[in-house]
């Protein structure tokens, strides 16, 4: 028997080399810890984005900051869904939705569209106005900060997704893809107010971020009925 051929235990399974399997468990933990890590930045980002947002958002009047700001509130009931998920596949090994995670994505759609709804309606009634932002400065700042960190997260989801096989990493890492979506479109509403001075791309803005926040929230429905979907796609059954 060569190197090559795999040795059978006495009911017929394979066997595998003595400290093989340990390395293999050790590796995948390892793998892991790193997921787990990633969904904890995530977390605390979102909320300090969120926070940090709001508050500029509210003091300079410009409704695209102030929305996105609530859209990164929301990204972190979805980022404890999938973190809760990781804490069950170290214990288990399953990635199916447990009720946790489902209850969770019901109130992340929920939550996403009520907030499409109210950009929607707060846009319009800022056209009408014709409601000018104080500045949008802190748009740029806070939308190129947040593209810089999400492409790291992207980076290292992809890596540790790739190496454990996980589909529900990969599709956790499509929904930091959207993320940066949201900042682009915050980023290009924001200079063009600060270039042109046109206050109605700051309400524009707003209805972008609600059109893609209401995908959003549709995925996330989507995902809580057990439908195969990940940011910025359709949803098909399994």
């Amino acid at each position: 028997m060569n190197q090559h051929e795999q040795h059978l235990q006495n009911d017929g399974s394979p066997l595998v080399p003595e400290g093989e399997t340990d390395m293999g468990v050790t590796g995948r933990d390892k793998l892991l810890g790193r997921a787990n890590l990633l969904a904890l930045l995530t977390i605390g980002y979102n909320i300090v984005e969120g926070i940090v947002s709001m508050a500029f958002g509210a003091a300079d009047e410009t409704l695209a900051l102030f929305g996105f700001g609530v859209d990164s509130f929301i990204e972190v009931i979805s980022a404890v869904g999938v973190w809760h998920m990781i804490r069950r596949i170290r214990g288990n090994g399953g990635e199916s939705l447990d009720a946790f995670e489902q209850r969770a994505l019901r109130i992340t759609g929920g939550a996403f569209y009520a907030l499409a709804a109210g950009l929607v309606l707060t846009a319009v009634l800022n056209l009408i106005q014709q409601h000018r932002p104080e500045t949008t400065l802190w748009g740029i700042i806070i939308s190129l900060v947040s593209i810089s960190f999400m492409w790291l997260l992207i980076h290292y989801k992809t890596k540790v997704g790739i190496a454990l096989n996980s589909p529900a990493i990969l599709a956790d890492t499509a929904c930091s893809r959207a993320c940066v979506y949201l900042s682009l479109v915050l980023l290009v509403g924001s200079v063009g107010f600060e270039v042109t001075g046109i206050g109605s791309l700051d309400s524009i803005g707003a209805l972008l971020i609600a059109w893609l926040g209401w995908k959003e929230g549709r995925e996330a429905f989507g995902k809580a009925r057990g439908l195969s979907c990940s940011c910025g796609s359709t949803c098909n059954g399994k």
